[in-house]
């Protein structure tokens, strides 16, 4: 643990997103050794894709449909933002932020598993605007 917390120190980019509810210092650090900056992806989406955050299309008809997540891609840095995902959404409580009130929500609308990754994929897309931007995480953003 305290390697982790002697490289989050020293690099600004680790401190950036640390500030991101469910990312600790093992996620910013291993986010940062395997993209960087994230200038290799056009959009957030395109992150969360390559983690495999986000449904598989489906299309019959001209009618799209979601799927699952496609679990394609890093399966470690997948895992660690699934589990911080975890942590953040089974401790919402009767907070009122916005992304505690956006959690409960998803959370009553469609079930614990599907909150979770859905939190899990809006950090990665947190994250790849903070790194590729290079700005300040600002709780605001739910």
């Amino acid at each position: 643990e305290q390697c982790f917390d002697m490289v989050t120190k020293a690099s600004p980019n680790a401190q950036r997103i640390l500030n991101v509810r469910g990312i600790g210092p093992q996620t910013a650090t291993a986010i940062i050794a395997t993209i960087g900056k994230g200038e290799q992806f056009d959009s957030g989406r395109d992150f969360a894709a390559w983690l495999g955050l986000v449904p598989k299309q489906y299309s019959t008809g001209g009618k799209p449909r979601l799927g699952r997540i496609s679990k394609r891609g890093d399966k470690y840095l997948r895992t660690l933002l699934v589990h911080g995902a975890r942590a953040v959404i089974t401790n919402l409580g009767d907070k009122q932020d916005r992304l505690s009130v956006w959690g409960r929500n998803i959370l009553e609308r469609r079930g614990m598993n599907r909150a979770i990754v859905a939190l899990a994929a809006k950090n990665a897309r947190i994250v790849w605007a903070l790194l590729h931007h290079q700005t300040d995480y600002q709780d605001y953003a739910a």
